[in-house]
């Protein structure tokens, strides 16, 4: 296993834990302790870990965001599966708007097999994955770069996410429970999703399992205001019933 391969890893089991010690990761991976020490010296000058006696604690607290570039490196492979099965959704030609979601981010590499697209996003992660693709149609919204999340957003994004009409949205959120639906940790991220939703003929929302039952800083959209969720989770029967209530298409494993 390559280093960054082991530190995701490790990212993973913070964020699900919220601590690690070195000498079970150092058995779990068959390395030296040394050499785990220097993973969570690497986490720590990220951000996101802060080193204690004989291992590390998860360094943000619910009300902060990890950065973008650490983001898209934890649940790799749920977002995986998801853009998998949302690829399947997606036809040649399709006009599509994606939020800066790291969902998203993969979401477009799997795409990229597809002809003739045409992408929206305020997404700069997914500018620069797209720049390449020669018979794709790739707009920015234009905004005020939120330099953590690598978002584009305020006014200017705003505007021209209003002036346009696509076949398809496709975004991820921080958290959806079944009273108050999906909700997001900033509020300008928020504005734009919304914005999208309501330029969209068909809204779809990918979410991964650790999100369910979970209500972040600001609303985006109710349950009913989608119109298919995918996920890597096997929603429990509570939530099918609720999404089957509303006619809400699920694509789950």
């Amino acid at each position: 296993m390559l280093a960054a391969e082991r530190r995701n890893e490790i990212l993973d089991m913070l964020k699900e834990e919220g601590r690690v010690i070195v000498g079970e990761l150092s058995q779990k991976y068959e390395v030296t302790e040394e050499t785990i020490r220097r993973d969570l010296e690497k986490l720590e000058q990220e951000g996101v870990a802060e080193r204690t006696y004989g291992g590390a604690v998860l360094k943000m607290n619910e009300k902060e965001e990890l950065p973008f570039l650490v983001r898209k490196r934890t649940n790799v492979e749920a977002k995986k599966r998801i853009a998998v099965k949302i690829c399947d959704y997606i036809n040649d030609g399709d006009r599509i708007m994606l939020d800066a979601s790291t969902t998203a981010l993969f979401i477009a590499k799997q795409l990229k097999p597809k002809k003739n697209i045409t992408i929206i996003t305020n997404s700069i992660e997914i500018l620069l994955e797209l720049s390449n693709m020669k018979d794709w149609k790739v707009l920015s919204t234009g905004g005020s770069l939120r330099t953590g999340a690598l978002s584009l957003v305020g006014h200017q994004a705003e505007r021209m996410i209003d002036n346009f009409h696509v076949d398809k949205v496709i975004m991820s959120c921080k958290g959806v429970d079944l009273l108050h639906g999906f909700s997001d940790s900033n509020e300008a991220d928020a504005e734009i999703k919304k914005r999208m939703l309501i330029a969209a003929d068909y809204r779809i929302m990918a979410v991964d399992g650790a999100k369910f039952d979970h209500r972040a800083f600001t609303r985006i959209v109710g349950i009913n205001g989608i119109d298919m969720v995918a996920t890597d989770a096997h929603l429990r029967e509570e939530w099918q019933e609720k999404f089957k209530e509303y006619r809400i298409k699920v694509v789950q494993d």
